[in-house]
């Protein structure tokens, strides 16, 4: 773990695979909400996990998860990707899937979700999407019912902002953790400029803010959303012919990780996430922060620490 002044989050390495063990083992680690973290695969158990205090809690797999684990072959990797956050109004925290409906293939008439999904199928001309919610008072996923109207995209994480889960789809989408209900956010002045499943715009959290990140060449520019006015405007603006020589280049959009000292933006390589960088929008300049060696596979996460556990 790298740890910076007390006021800013911490950066947390987190190991998602164990080189002596199969490809199958491999876990997948998202944004944290609350100092919790949440790893999951398809091949175990899912897990949230509080680093500061060693307290982890497991849960079992979604629909989605015991058919992908079927469906696709070890190593290979499915557009959908585990969401978590936490319902403001009653302080209970929410593990939600969001899929294509394409991606249910292999589902059959002996597996125990077979009569729920028909369904919601019976009752819905134009079932694009499948949404699970899993509640872990009764320890059982449960369906939600609409769906999100428009499919989701490759490459692209679920980001949890002031309630609610954001998927980056052919608009940006909201999903209330309170009411479970699906909403657009707004109009968004970035996405006409790329192909929908590009890996050139990454949505993030940056202090509580929903944020996109834009890769233009030959710039990077990120985008914050005014909740109040449902508008959207620049925030910082990332000089690639700088980044480039010192990353190198790839098809992928540098990944934000934070804001620390009030204004200076971290970020990582993106294809590994192996190097940080900060970059002063005041003096415009770039220099490498961290550079972790890890024998195995890990990610950059950043959080603030909590005591928090789900009882």
């Amino acid at each position: 773990m790298h740890r910076r002044q007390s006021c800013n989050p911490d950066v947390l390495l987190v190991s998602v695979a164990d080189e002596s063990y199969l490809l199958k083992r491999v876990h997948q680690a998202m944004r944290t909400c609350d100092g919790l973290i949440c790893l999951y695969n398809t091949y175990a158990w899912n897990i949230v996990v509080n680093p500061t205090t060693r307290w982890h809690r497991e849960f079992p797999l979604s629909t989605f998860q015991r058919l992908d684990r079927y469906e696709h072959q070890v190593g290979s990797v499915s557009w959908a990707k585990l969401g978590f956050g936490k319902d403001k109004i009653n302080g209970t925290y929410k593990p939600v899937w969001l899929y294509n409906s394409a991606e249910l293939g292999g589902l059959n008439d002996d597996d125990e979700d077979y009569d729920d999904i028909s369904i919601i199928c019976q009752g819905n001309n134009n079932t694009s999407t499948f949404c699970q919610v899993f509640d872990f008072t009764t320890k059982a996923w449960r369906f939600v019912v609409p769906a999100s109207p428009y499919r989701i995209l490759p490459y692209q994480d679920p980001v949890y902002v002031d309630g609610s889960l954001h998927w980056l789809t052919t608009n940006v989408l909201s999903f209330d953790l309170h009411t479970e209900t699906f909403q657009v956010v707004s109009k968004a002045p970035f996405l006409h400029h790329h192909d929908y499943s590009s890996r050139e715009l990454i949505m993030c959290n940056l202090d509580d803010r929903l944020c996109v990140s834009e890769k233009m060449w030959p710039n990077q520019v990120i985008w914050s959303l005014d909740s109040d006015h449902k508008t959207w405007k620049e925030i910082y603006s990332i000089d690639l012919n700088i980044t480039s020589s010192l990353f190198g280049s790839n098809g992928f959009a540098l990944r934000p990780l934070a804001v620390f000292d009030k204004d200076k933006l971290l970020f990582c390589e993106p294809e590994y996430g192996d190097q940080l960088l900060t970059h002063d929008p005041k003096t415009k300049s770039y220099e490498f922060d961290y550079r972790f060696f890890s024998p195995t596979t890990a990610l950059p996460l950043c959080y603030f620490q909590s005591l928090i556990s789900i009882l």
